[in-house]
C-alpha cells in the first residue's frame, strides 16, 4: 500500500468518509467509517495531515487527532464546495477535502480549545 500522507475527512452524524492520497495526490485508501471506530482506524495511521471542513464538532475531533499526532488543517466549507467534481455525496467531499488541503495558499481555521470561555459580566 502507498504511504497515505492526507486524510480527508467527510464528518457526519454516524459515519464518517474517509478518502487517504499519497504524495501526489492519488487516492490510497477510500473508506466509510462508524463514528464509534474513527478514532480506532486513525491510531492505525502513521501521523499525516488530515483535513476536514470546519464546523462545530470538527474542533473536538481535530484535538483528538492531534493527540495522535497527525496534522489537523480545518478548511472552511466555502472553500471546499469549488474542489466537488460530480453530485455531491460524502465520497466525493472527501475527495474533495483532499485537493482542497493539497493546496499551498489554502485559508484554514484553527483549532479552538476546550476550554468554555465566559466573558465577565458588567458590574451590577
Amino acid at each position: 500500500m502507498e504511504k497515505i500522507t492526507i486524510v480527508g475527512v467527510d464528518l457526519a452524524k454516524n459515519v464518517f468518509q474517509l478518502h487517504a492520497a499519497d504524495r501526489e495526490g492519488r487516492a490510497v485508501m477510500k473508506k466509510r467509517v462508524a463514528r464509534l471506530r474513527f478514532l480506532s482506524i486513525m491510531s492505525q495511521i502513521e501521523p499525516c495531515v488530515v483535513a476536514m471542513e470546519a464546523c462545530a464538532t470538527s474542533h473536538h475531533w481535530a484535538r483528538a487527532l492531534n493527540a495522535m499526532g497527525h496534522e489537523v488543517r480545518l478548511i472552511p466549507p466555502i472553500y471546499v464546495k469549488p474542489f466537488v467534481k460530480r453530485q455531491k455525496n460524502d465520497a466525493n467531499d472527501a475527495e474533495a477535502i483532499v485537493e482542497a488541503a493539497m493546496r499551498p495558499s489554502m485559508r484554514t481555521v484553527p483549532v479552538k480549545s476546550s476550554e468554555l470561555r465566559c466573558s465577565p459580566v458588567s458590574g451590577h
